[in-house]
């Protein structure tokens, strides 16, 4: 039997953002030993938020983001000063706030050239982690050295949605969605076996609204099927699991003490 995701769970987003910082400058440090660079694919939401909690909060020095590279794990097809841009959330709440003395991230944004298709948008980010990862045909999966990602009410992350086709992609690295189940409905995400070939996969997930979801995916069997509880069954011990109190209120699924 694969070994289960670590739970954490903290009594409030300061006191997580401290550990999420010692998850990162962990993975920071494995990733300059494995290759040089840190490679990572974030999501939107409330994401960003606390991570420059974590990550700039008191200071900043044990980071070096000149070696970090950026890439999304969803976007949507709009305009890079969108509000419903990850790019813009993670440029307003993190990228524009880095001191120039800890180095400038790689940031690796969407084409805007091609909004109006968004296959070709997903196949042009798809070059664009090749450039990075290497040829596919050298390569079968991008190895990601961390994926941060959030959980919707609904039991989605990036944009890989219940009971979604995509779901069931097996082949592409980056695949296009014309009729999203939330809005804006054209967007491109990565696929799921990108997701689960990490090296290290955390879900960040905080407030009393992701109880609910969070005990379906953690709890129940239902919960394994919705696209967190795939992740953890195919990422096992990669997965990490960052939470507040409100957020894991009834849940059952064993927490851990430390990292």
């Amino acid at each position: 039997m694969a070994k289960q995701p670590n739970l954490y769970a903290f009594s409030d987003v300061d006191s997580l953002a401290k550990v999420l910082r010692t998850y990162m400058l962990q993975c920071q440090r494995a990733a300059f030993d494995r290759h040089g660079t840190f490679k990572l694919a974030v999501s939107g939401g409330s994401l960003p938020k606390t991570l420059a909690k974590a990550l700039l909060e008191p200071t900043n020095d044990e980071f070096d983001f000149s070696k970090w590279e950026f890439f999304f794990a969803d976007e949507r097809a709009v305009p890079l000063d969108h509000d419903d841009s990850n790019y813009k959330l993670l440029q307003d709440e993190l990228l524009v706030k880095i001191p120039e003395n800890v180095g400038k991230p790689i940031v690796h944004a969407v084409d805007v050239k091609y909004l109006d298709d968004v296959q070709e948008m997903a196949d042009q980010y798809q070059e664009e982690l090749m450039r990075s990862f290497a040829a596919k045909d050298s390569v079968k999966l991008p190895i990601f050295d961390l994926l941060l990602l959030g959980c919707g009410p609904d039991g989605h992350t990036c944009s890989l949605f219940p009971n979604h086709e995509i779901l069931r992609e097996s082949s592409a690295w980056v695949a296009a969605i014309e009729e999203s189940p939330k809005p804006p409905p054209k967007r491109i995400t990565l696929t799921l076996p990108v997701v689960t070939h990490g090296i290290k996969i955390a879900f960040v997930a905080t407030g009393a609204g992701k109880k609910d979801i969070l005990k379906e995916i953690l709890d129940t069997e239902e919960g394994r099927s919705l696209p967190c509880g795939l992740i953890n069954e195919a990422g096992g011990e990669k997965v990490s699991w960052f939470t507040d109190s409100n957020a894991v209120e009834g849940v059952g699924f064993p927490r851990r003490g430390s990292l």
